[in-house]
């Protein structure tokens, strides 16, 4: 009988049988000593919880473990071990993976511990936490915190990527900030990993993605801003080439106190698309400036002049408001992600690009986005990590429907985009931008070195390859895996 468990009760469910009899009395037992809940098919709790925000990515773990603690983690990866399961972690599933063995899925949905140090000017928080909690906490005190574009995602997840925010350039990755992560390494320990314990497996958790385990919570510096100068100007299409082509210009000239990114947009004609947006091509031009508005509304103007502005504007934002920059979709759907990292932007790539993708183009992605790096991004952290490719100058990202009838001509379209791009961009990327379990892909990610290093200590803190996030990795390396 499918189940719903938690670590004091069973409920059954009529909706259905398990095909494996003795799995299901083991996870009886597994939910009979957790604290959270053991979910199986059959149960809305169970498709609520399996479902990643990107819905286009098939789930169908075995059951989900629902953890309330770290104790839970452990329980989870070692009943996964010991019954030949692969771990795949969840908390909101906007960076979810495709996945074809059998897996027990560790939601982490219940950590959500938030704990503000305004002194010190530091936080932990839980692995179920998503940045827009951490941001409004933070401000309670005066602090901001270094979230990405979209703070409805997890903070964990956006940090093991490296963590890539509409003010990066003036603090740097994400993960630049961390101080120390709890995690349960595909080995069933329960480890603290830090500058000074576990030095290691504290430099590979900041880039790998959750290669090596489940992140159960994570301690990082804030920020000492309360407020910025930014927002997103959008364009009519017809005026894509002069706006991306002086934005490339301007924003080679831009100081750290700016970030700043050009997208082309088709967003399609839906409730939650602002009607001047809807169902037509534009161009946005996405700014942030940390210090004096008004030195950063003279650094905008050049921009805001070279067309009329169809929607959108520029004001003092207080900084949990930072998501409304790109205002990125909030509610799950089907998208189709692919990225890659440009160490260079000359004229001809700028063409290559709007000839793909411009108004005249037959283009079907909803979103295809230049993001400037440089500044503090390219500045190696105080202590090292994976996150690898700090020198490059631009990235680069389409977005697109993973749906009929769309969805094949999205991935068809992407894929060939950059490959036209390859030659400003030497095949490299990051980890958070085009969640894929390619293996070819994912080798674009680091450098040799740091891909090596990262299979060595993943085979030392996952010797029996548990980690769902480890196989791509392995693969990446040249790698032949043989379960023990």
């Amino acid at each position: 009988m499918s189940t719903l468990a938690s670590g004091h009760a069973a409920d059954r469910a009529s909706s259905g049988s398990s095909p494996d009899p003795s799995l299901g009395l083991a996870l009886a037992e597994l939910a009979g000593r957790i604290g959270g809940q053991v979910l199986l098919p059959g149960t809305g709790a169970y498709t609520a919880a399996a479902t990643p925000w990107n819905v286009a990515v098939a789930s169908s773990p075995v059951a989900v473990v629902a953890v309330a603690d770290a104790a839970d983690v452990q329980a989870a990866v070692r009943f996964a071990d010991a019954h030949d399961l692969d771990v795949v972690v969840q908390a909101t599933g906007h960076g979810a993976l495709a996945h074809t063995r059998p897996s027990l899925l560790v939601h982490t949905g219940r950590l959500d511990e938030i704990t503000i140090d305004p002194v010190a000017r530091r936080a932990r928080v839980g692995a179920g936490v998503r940045w827009q909690q951490v941001l409004d906490a933070a401000a309670e005190h005066g602090l901001g915190a270094l979230a990405g574009s979209a703070p409805h995602v997890g903070v964990v997840g956006y940090l093991t990527g490296g963590g890539l925010s509409p003010v990066a350039r003036t603090f740097g990755y994400g993960s630049d900030l961390v101080t120390a992560f709890d995690v349960v390494t595909g080995d069933g320990e329960l480890r603290r990993a830090s500058a000074t314990e576990n030095p290691a497996l504290f430099w590979a958790l900041r880039g790998g993605k959750g290669a090596l385990g489940v992140v159960t919570a994570v301690e990082f510096e804030l920020l000492d801003v309360a407020r910025i100068y930014g927002g997103c100007l959008y364009f009519d299409g017809a005026d894509a080439e002069r706006i991306v082509s002086a934005w490339k210009t301007w924003s080679a000239t831009l100081p750290e106190q700016a970030s700043t990114s050009v997208a082309v947009l088709r967003l399609p004609p839906l409730p939650a698309v602002p009607p001047p947006l809807a169902g037509r091509c534009t161009v946005a031009v996405r700014f942030a400036w940390v210090g004096d508005p008004s030195e950063g509304e003279r650094t905008i103007d050049p921009i805001r002049g070279l067309a009329p502005v169809v929607f959108g504007g520029l004001d003092v934002l207080p900084f949990p408001a930072l998501g409304m920059i790109h205002s990125d979709p909030v509610d799950p759907m089907p998208v189709h992600e692919q990225s890659v990292l440009l160490r260079e932007l000359p004229d001809t790539a700028v063409r290559t690009l709007l000839a793909r993708t411009g108004p005249q183009a037959d283009c079907p992605q909803v979103i295809v986005e230049l993001r400037l790096l440089g500044g503090a991004l390219a500045r190696e952290p105080r202590q090292p990590s994976a996150v690898c490719h700090r020198d490059a100058a631009y990235s680069l990202l389409t977005i697109g429907i993973a749906a009929p009838p769309v969805v094949e001509a999205t991935a068809r379209h992407a894929g060939e985009l950059m490959a036209a791009m390859e030659p400003w961009s030497g095949g490299i990327a990051t980890p958070n931008f085009g969640a894929t379990s390619d293996p070819a892909l994912v080798a674009r990610r680091y450098d040799p070195a740091t891909l090596s290093r990262l299979v060595t200590l993943s085979a030392s803190y996952d010797p029996r390859v548990r980690m769902a996030a480890s196989h791509p990795v392995r693969a990446a390396a040249g790698l032949v895996q043989t379960r023990p």
